[in-house]
């Protein structure tokens, strides 16, 4: 099969094609024919070294996937060859085929695209699990969404609206902010243009935001506590700016805050129950219209170091697809 290997350290402008045997299925397992493999921007440092997971040479970056189960492992009921199903695996989704666990894969919806099922694994849970089991946003209130055009940022403002909360969202740029708006944000701030902070207080009255759903740290963290209002719920996704920011606890007890955190992944681990909740949900959501994954743009397989690239440069919005 043809597949993207990585065998040492690299750019992703170094990434290339190479033709491998199939991986083998074993016991609890799926191999799927893969149709589309989701990107996220850990790939970028994953491939370099520079990620907090590094997996053993050689290995196949591609952390999400759909397509068409070709074999049944040993032991797995539930599916069948034939099956459209979404998994999320860690690594191997940039070929074209993938073994996933069974207990990681699910079937894709009716009316859902497999380029849709594969945007799907990681941001949407990750959005929905924040909002709901650690922010407990409730209709009504405000939500602030950073980096609001990316692809965690898109499902937070889709899942904040379906929650009936009132979303503003940041971006940089026009056609970022029409994205925005056009995925249920009542508000939009250009933060290249605008003080959030400043704009945030004046859309609410002073009251501030009731929730604030962080995927970029750095000053924007620290800025994002001078407009987050009281009972208000900070929640960290990740650090895509680079910096990991640090809070005073003075700041937390001023303003009765809570700062959360969210790390989806360690689910599988640590609370597994709450997988098929989560999945039911967003399938459900899906299902009445209130969420739909954006996809930017689809690239061939020998086309993932340009869809890195320009994952990278965040240009871009919503979710990067490859389509082996």
């Amino acid at each position: 099969m043809r597949a993207v290997v990585v065998d040492h350290w690299m750019k992703p402008s170094e990434l290339v094609v190479s033709e491998i045997p199939k991986p083998e299925v074993v016991p609890g397992s799926l191999e799927i024919e893969v149709r589309a493999a989701g990107c996220n921007f850990f790939d970028t440092l994953i491939v370099q070294g520079t990620y907090q997971v590094k997996p053993p040479f050689p290995f196949i970056p591609g952390a999400e996937i759909a397509g068409v189960v070709r074999e049944v492992g040993e032991g797995v009921g539930g599916f069948s060859v034939g099956d459209r199903v979404l998994a999320s695996q860690g690594i191997g989704g940039f070929a074209e085929f993938a073994v996933a666990p069974a207990a990681s894969a699910h079937r894709i919806p009716d009316g859902m695209s497999f380029e849709e099922g594969a945007a799907l694994p990681i941001i949407y849970p990750t959005s929905y699990a924040g909002l709901v089991y650690r922010a407990h946003l409730i209709a009504g209130e405000n939500l602030l969404v950073h980096a609001a055009a990316g692809g965690v940022g898109i499902a937070a403002v889709q899942i904040g609206a379906a929650l009936g909360a009132r979303v503003i969202a940041t971006a940089g740029g026009e056609e970022k902010l029409e994205i925005a708006r056009q995925n249920g944000a009542t508000d939009t701030i250009d933060y290249l243009e605008e003080d959030f902070v400043a704009r945030v207080m004046e859309l609410t009255d002073g009251h501030g935001a009731d929730v604030i759903y962080d995927s970029v740290g750095g000053d924007v963290f620290d800025r994002s506590l001078k407009c987050i209002a009281w009972n208000g719920r900070l929640l960290v996704i990740g650090f895509a700016s680079g910096r990991i920011p640090e809070v005073k606890a003075n700041r937390i007890l001023l303003k009765n805050i809570s700062v959360t955190g969210l790390h989806w992944g360690a689910h599988a681990v640590k609370e597994p129950e709450r997988i098929p909740e989560t999945f039911d949900a967003l399938f459900a959501l899906y299902a009445a219209g209130k969420i739909k994954p954006v996809i930017y743009k689809t690239y061939g397989l020998d086309e993932v170091p340009v869809a890195l690239q320009d994952l990278a440069s965040r240009k871009t919005y919503g979710k990067l697809i490859v389509a082996p």
